[in-house]
């Protein structure tokens, strides 16, 4: 019965899946930079099991399920699937296998145009959090076009970057004017992606601000953009953070690790921009609220254990 049972579980994940592969990756690049290395290389290898597994599941839906697929592709959550391949290769780059972080990139570049046009179809009014995943994704492409740039010195990367950064920021604000406010109240988890969004474009700005590709009013440019961006996703920490102290959502959802993902982002975007930036505060800050995004993670995987054997039990 258990063997049916997983394979139920596995016939049953949805795209949102993917930001169980987000938060894993970016909680391992957020430990990194506060020398917990080891805890980093467990994140990471998570975060790279989980990727193997929905990036099978992707690939079989796509030969054996199309309708499926096609219906799955129209939401905004097939998304995770660039922003995931992203922030998994952006932690690569970082351990020095560029050439699998490249591969990556191409992957995730491949994937976005289609998924993007496809979601971007669909939209309407009073979105869920997930309608932000056009930005998240983008800006995925720009922080690891960018840390491939660096790591490089290819300056085609660097531009294609800026590229992208330019055009997630446009697509946040077209999230912004759709999104459902009420969901900050009522939503079940990828509310948070509203701030996540704008701490991954902070981490892409920081990125670029720090290459030496851009000088002069360009950087400065960037380095205003970062802090402002950065500045408004702690906004969006507070008052989300606040809304789940007055109406308290604890029961497990999928979409749970939608609130992973932005917590460990704007911590790693504190912890990346600081010296960018010139604002050496955000790194303090920025290593206690990933020491709270390890605890919101330790919390949903016992949640998701909990609701697992729950199921299994019926």
């Amino acid at each position: 019965m258990r063997v049916f049972a997983g394979a139920r579980w596995w016939a049953e994940l949805s795209p949102a899946a993917g930001a169980a592969v987000m938060a894993a990756g970016i909680l391992s690049v957020g430990l990194r930079l506060i020398g917990q290395g080891a805890l980093s290389i467990v994140a990471l290898a998570v975060s790279g099991a989980l990727w193997l597994v929905l990036a099978a599941d992707f690939t079989a839906r796509l030969l054996g399920d199309r309708g499926r697929f096609r219906a799955e592709a129209d939401t905004p959550a097939a998304l995770t699937a660039v922003a995931a391949t992203t922030v998994l290769g952006a932690r690569l780059c970082v351990l020095g296998w560029q050439a699998a972080a490249f591969a990556l990139l191409v992957l995730a570049a491949a994937l976005w145009p289609g998924l993007l046009i496809a979601v971007l179809r669909h939209w309407g009014r009073r979105m869920p959090g997930a309608a932000f995943l056009v930005c998240v994704a983008t800006q995925g492409l720009a922080v690891l076009a960018g840390a491939l740039s660096t790591a490089t010195g290819r300056e085609w990367l660097g531009r294609a970057a800026l590229a992208a950064f330019c055009l997630g920021l446009l697509l946040y604000a077209q999230a912004l004017v759709r999104f459902d406010f009420r969901e900050v109240v009522s939503g079940a988890g990828d509310h948070w992606v509203a701030g996540g969004a704008l701490s991954i474009t902070a981490l892409a700005g920081s990125g670029l601000t720090a290459s030496p590709l851009w000088t002069g009013p360009v950087h400065t440019g960037l380095r205003t953009v970062t802090l402002a961006t950065l500045g408004l996703s702690l906004a969006w920490y507070a008052v989300l953070l606040a809304a789940e102290a007055v109406r308290p959502r604890p029961r497990y959802d999928i979409r749970r690790w939608s609130s992973v993902f932005p917590l460990g982002m704007t911590a790693t975007a504190c912890l990346s921009a600081a010296a960018p930036t010139g604002v050496p505060w955000l790194r303090p800050l920025g290593t206690v609220l990933l020491w709270v995004a390890v605890g919101a993670c330790v919390l949903t995987c016992a949640a998701f254990l909990a609701d697992r054997e729950s199921r299994q039990r019926r």
